[in-house]
């Protein structure tokens, strides 16, 4: 246990090897192998990020059925920002509907058109401008001339262990180096967060179920 204390609280046991807004590489020195492992499942699908969870569909004349809108809004990857919201079970409001600080809604209306075209994800328009999809040319569905679609959505979030839309990394991989108890942990982002957040807040995750963990144990043994 001392030693995940040491690593939680000392990241200098995290060594960047390199990194861009994608992924990130960084060397993990003196720390046992579940523990380290324990970081990459985490990183890959325990930090919360945001989806959209549901969509409420008020008209869709396109070729593709409502649940197929539906799955690919929901596919969307969100930039996310962890200071500002609450996951929907730890939120103050403890209601189904949710509130401003755990849902965010988001908006596409296509409007009437005359020639075919690609609805793409810059015309999803969202009540918070730092939750949004991480770029605007992610293709919905395509309409044809006369054809419409309107839809309400309400981003929360979640968990890859939950659903693959809350992963909030595309991989997650640990690697042996040739030198004794090294290993090399690499991060590839969604995009809904920086691959630095993502192992950062995966550090503080694995200490907090450490720790959950451990008082669990504690109420067994008294």
């Amino acid at each position: 246990m001392w030693i995940l204390k040491i690593f939680v609280q000392d990241l200098s046991s995290l060594e960047v090897i390199n990194k861009d807004n994608q992924k990130i590489s960084v060397k993990i020195k003196g720390i046992p192998l579940q523990y380290s492992n324990a970081l990459r499942r985490v990183c890959l699908n325990g930090v919360p990020v945001f989806a959209i969870d549901t969509v409420d569909i008020i008209e869709n004349s396109s070729i593709l059925p409502d649940e197929g809108v539906a799955h690919r809004l929901g596919l969307i990857p969100i930039k996310t920002d962890l200071s500002r919201f609450n996951e929907p079970s730890k939120c103050d409001c403890q209601s189904e509907s949710g509130c401003s600080n755990c849902k965010v809604m988001l908006v596409l209306d296509s409007g009437d058109s005359d020639v075919t075209r690609t609805i793409l994800s810059n015309e999803l328009s969202s009540e918070d401008d730092s939750i949004k999809p991480i770029s605007d040319k992610i293709s919905i569905v395509q309409l044809a001339p006369g054809q419409r679609i309107k839809v309400e959505c309400y981003a929360r979030l979640g968990r890859g262990t939950e659903h693959a839309k809350w992963n909030s990394a595309n991989i997650s991989t640990l690697t042996e180096t040739d030198k004794e108890d090294e290993r090399v942990l690499t991060v590839e982002s969604t995009g809904a967060l920086s691959p630095e957040q993502i192992i950062l807040t995966g550090v503080d995750e694995v200490s907090n179920r450490i720790g959950e963990f451990k008082d669990l144990i504690s109420q067994i043994e008294e």
